[in-house]
């Protein structure tokens, strides 16, 4: 699919990677549907950067844990632009879980977005995608898909689930949309990172550096443009995942 003309709902599609792919999309041509929960400002910030790139923007506040602001939201997007050609289902919560417990809430929340909120979304623009005979949906998993990250159930559950939900409805809504997945691995430090964290996360990688939310970009914009790929998953992380090979066998 070309991009260019297309409108492109981004969740989370504020700040951070989430921003870039926005933008990174916008420049492609696509008018942007601007999904965000508390980031109001970031959000129309954002819209603003893409206007000026000469597309249209449209932010929208929606918490993608309610199936009924999620169909909401999509309404607003057919009004503007008659309809959602491209979903990423980038919104994430990086909330600690650690197991047992007595409190269950951070569970819920980092599942509401995580796994319930790409499937509400998928769900909502799926059917003006079959009606239109075309559509993708790309999904933002991470490396904790496969490997199990200490503290963090709730989210390497959700990633797990959005990797199996990525093939189920490249299955469920063949041939018209096709449904694929990134794993990033470190394109973009948290603001609490030392520069010492900074560092040892770069040796962790095959290629000792870390990478840049625009090497998402480019990924998504494939996944967009990849007309015969579907049901696939690329991880965009350095060698992260085998890095550690580097030290020793088995």
């Amino acid at each position: 699919m070309d991009p260019a003309g297309k409108t492109a709902l981004v969740t989370g599609g504020a700040h951070r990677v989430g921003k870039a792919i926005s933008l990174g999309l916008a420049r492609a041509g696509a008018n942007i549907v601007i999904n965000y929960h508390s980031s109001a400002t970031p959000a129309e910030e954002t819209a603003a950067e893409i206007r000026a790139v000469g597309v249209e923007a449209l932010p929208v506040q929606a918490d993608i844990a309610d199936p009924k602001q999620v169909e909401a939201m999509v309404a607003a997007a057919a009004e503007r632009f008659g309809g959602v050609d491209i979903l990423v289902n980038s919104a994430s919560l990086f909330k600690k879980t650690p197991i047992p417990t007595t409190n269950h809430d951070a569970w819920h929340l980092v599942t509401g977005i995580g796994i319930d909120g790409p499937y509400y979304c998928a769900n909502a623009v799926a059917p003006f995608m079959l009606a239109k005979g075309e559509g993708v949906i790309v999904n933002i998993i991470d490396l904790s898909a496969w490997e199990p990250w200490p503290q963090f159930t709730a989210h390497g559950v959700s990633k797990s689930a959005l990797l199996a939900l990525t093939r189920q409805l490249a299955l469920e809504l063949a041939p018209q949309v096709r449904v694929n997945a990134i794993a990033p691995g470190p394109v973009l430090p948290p603001p609490d990172y030392s520069a010492e964290r900074i560092a040892r996360v770069a040796g962790m990688t095959l290629l000792k550096r870390w990478g840049t939310p625009e090497d998402i970009v480019e990924a998504v914009l494939y996944f967009v443009r990849a007309n015969y790929v579907t049901g696939e998953t690329i991880a965009v992380d350095g060698g992260e995942r085998f890095g550690h090979r580097l030290a020793e066998a088995g």
